[in-house]
């Protein structure tokens, strides 16, 4: 190793790094985050050495390593991986014929070991650090990102260390990097705040590998995404809609839609909704203005703390991918997300975060709109697990009651049942129209 650039390190794929601003080309360092020359955003473009075909795909365990001949993949390593991936793709049916849709999915990425989606990046990302011989890996996180990157750092044997908005961080993600081994940098400012330290940090001790989403080889891993969606289903779906927050995850499931295309596996592409909460909503407020660039949020605010983040920094390839789907960016208020929280886990029985509910409450409002038509097939990505924020769980309204002794709990159960079942045969259903009659 010298000055920083890797001897002798190989791929089992060809792969290549492009700059997607200037558009200079580099070799395939997997420490290179950012384009030297420009500053930019760079792209993984990788060739596979071998024909590409569903039965292959198909002869393999599930998950994220099920597609590595589109992965950048270092020779004769040994992925660190915890099963991610392979998520459920569960068919809405109530919730779904509320909102007045046909064939809406969700892919319920809040199954993945750590409860979110970032654990596909990690897995691709957490194994090229260890291969390129880092010792430590760091990111600025509103959460799920830190509890993926501390869990996959102690598989892997390297140091963590996370930095997080004080007292913004959601209690079971930041338990979760605790209890993972993390040194946690709790900074008092934003998100934004959180990683422009990790990006000076990074710039001063070559020990340190980063893994937030500017990285392109952690978008690698979340790519696949796309490929088990269109697995799953048999070809792409009408559309796909995304919680946005630091804007990865909406290029990297397009960018995996992209490649099924171009190697023949799928026969059209997914137009792409992009989400984002009213408070912390950048490029859907730049979008409704038919603006190039975002309209960035200095104190962005919402329930939704895992996209509450007013400089994304994937801004650029988001907008590409939302452009070149012909789809759309929308926002949405913390009531309509609510809402949403509430309606999958009491119509459908799947609970999750906010910020993943937002992609339904997204759904609604674009149906509502006639942007997306009622016999469209859509699949929602629901990005992280309600566990992930016990606080907004105990947010939904219920009846909590006190009872004095066995008896009088009996008492109250039996009252229940009558007030329940003697009125409503389905109280979740009224109870979610008492709850959400201002959205």
């Amino acid at each position: 190793m010298e000055s920083g650039v890797l001897v002798g390190f190989e791929y089992e794929q060809e792969v290549k790094l492009r700059c997607i601003s200037c558009g200079l080309e580099y070799e395939p360092n997997p420490r290179l985050t950012r384009c030297p020359r420009c500053g930019g955003l760079l792209d993984v473009e990788v060739k596979p050495s071998t024909e590409l075909s569903w039965s292959l795909w198909s002869s393999r365990k599930p998950g994220v390593w099920r597609y590595r001949e589109l992965l950048p993949a270092a020779k004769g390593s040994t992925p660190v991986s915890m099963g991610e991936g392979a998520t459920p793709l569960v068919r809405l049916g109530r919730l779904a014929e509320r909102i007045g849709a046909e064939r809406v999915y969700v892919k319920h990425e809040g199954q993945n070991p750590t409860g979110s989606f970032k654990d596909r990046g990690m897995t691709v990302a957490v194994t090229l650090a260890k291969a390129a011989g880092a010792r430590a890996v760091v990111v600025a996180s509103t959460g799920n990102t830190a509890a993926s990157v501390s869990a996959y750092a102690a598989r892997a044997g390297l140091k963590s260390i996370v930095v997080v908005p004080q007292g913004k961080t959601a209690l079971g993600k930041l338990g979760q990097s605790i209890l993972y081994g993390a040194d946690v940098v709790e900074i008092q400012g934003s998100f934004d705040d959180a990683l422009s330290a990790v990006m000076k940090a990074v710039e001063e001790d070559y020990r340190l590998y980063p893994l937030n989403s500017f990285n392109p080889w952690r978008l690698e891993g979340q790519k696949t995404l796309a490929y088990e969606i269109a697995e799953s289903l048999g070809d792409a779906p009408d559309w796909v809609i995304v919680p946005v927050g630091n804007a990865g995850n909406i290029s990297a499931i397009w960018k995996g839609f992209r490649e099924l295309y171009q190697h023949g596996l799928i026969s059209r592409l997914p137009r792409m909704a992009g989400v984002q909460a009213e408070g912390a909503a950048p490029l859907a407020r730049a979008w409704e203005r038919g603006l190039n660039r975002p309209l960035f949020v200095d104190r962005p605010e919402t329930i939704a703390t895992a996209i509450r983040i007013g400089h994304p920094v994937n801004w650029p390839k988001a907008l590409t991918a939302v452009r070149e789907s012909r789809g759309v960016f929308v926002k949405v208020s913390d009531d309509e997300i609510m809402w949403a929280q509430i309606a999958l886990a009491r119509l459908e029985g799947i609970g999750v975060e906010p910020a993943s509910a937002a992609s339904i409450a997204g759904l609604r409002k674009l149906l509502s709109k006639e942007v997306i038509s009622p016999d469209e097939i859509v699949v929602a990505v629901l990005t992280g697990h309600s566990l992930k924020d016990p606080e907004a769980m105990l947010r939904a309204p219920t009846r909590r009651i006190l009872a004095r002794n066995p008896e009088d709990a009996v008492s109250k159960v039996l009252g229940l049942v009558e007030i329940e079942l003697g009125k409503d045969p389905t109280p979740s259903t009224r109870q979610l129209e008492e709850v959400c009659t201002n959205t």
